[in-house]
């Protein structure tokens, strides 16, 4: 097993295959400050580099998964001159390949080459809400509170958000909750297409799913992760090619027999990492 902590903002423990990603900033429910944000992209790139992380269980410690933007910096806002400090960088300066650094922070998740599930909880609001968009799978308590809370402070989401929402939720929802900014229930957010799955206690049934993602061939697994981020950007024709281009990327390979034979064997398959 091995710990690394992130700026006290993020801790990682790498056991088995599975990365348990936990934002341990729980006085402040999690908040996203300068420092989180930098802790969410290192831990994300940590796991993206380790050979041995094959699935990523993202969560939050104490009473939320996170509450979103640290007041404090909403506080900097309403101080500042008309037109903005000059002292900002442009939001749309690129600092992180195609995003800036608080859609980095998200991005990075989408980017991981192996799946991700968020654990949610308590509250997950504004870019909070964001961050949970970017995992591959979402396990959400029924009473969670959840919102695209920024035009409560005037503003729109921008941690990658809209770029997400738009291929899991239908456009008339994703309006509805972006210009009122109300709070939704994690059972309301399956309906909406949110959640992947209500649970009581969604962080116990996040590390099941990861046991078992992590017990098949990460080559076959890290494969459909590949094609499920790029089928947005594909036509029918390309999305049939990349299919056949992954398998034959997988099929007769040492991890694609060894799943063959642990099949066939009955037993636990000893899968070689990949990275």
């Amino acid at each position: 097993m091995t710990e690394k902590n992130f700026r006290n903002r993020v801790k990682v423990t790498l056991s088995s295959g599975v990365a348990d990603v936990v934002l341990v900033r729980e006085d402040k429910m999690n908040a996203l400050d300068n420092d989180m944000f930098e802790a969410l992209i290192e831990a994300g790139d940590y796991v993206s580099q380790e050979a041995s992380a094959r699935v990523v269980v993202l969560s939050g410690a104490g009473r939320a998964f996170c509450a979103g933007l640290d007041m404090g910096n909403f506080g900097k806002m309403a101080e500042a001159k008309p037109g903005g400090s000059p002292e900002r960088v442009p939001l749309e300066q690129r600092t992180h390949g195609i995003a800036n650094r608080p859609q980095q922070a998200v991005w990075v998740w989408r980017e991981c080459p192996v799946p991700v599930i968020a654990a949610v909880h308590g509250v997950a609001f504004g870019g909070g809400f964001q961050l949970c968009l970017g995992a591959d799978v979402r396990i959400v308590a029924p009473d969670t509170r959840m919102s695209i809370m920024e035009i409560k402070w005037g503003l729109i989401p921008d941690m990658a958000g809209t770029a997400i929402m738009r291929a899991i939720a239908r456009d008339d929802v994703v309006r509805s909750l972006t210009y009122s900014g109300r709070i939704f229930s994690g059972s309301e957010a399956l309906t909406f297409g949110f959640a992947t799955e209500v649970a009581e206690s969604p962080r116990e049934v996040a590390l099941a799913l990861a046991k078992e993602i992590a017990s098949k061939s990460p080559s076959a697994v890290q494969s459909a992760k590949r094609i499920y981020n790029r089928l947005p950007d594909l036509s029918d024709a390309e999305a049939l090619l990349q299919e056949s281009k992954e398998q034959d990327q997988v099929i007769g390979k040492p991890n694609q027999i060894e799943a063959v034979m642990a099949s066939l064997q009955k037993r636990d398959a000893a899968f070689e990492d990949l990275r």
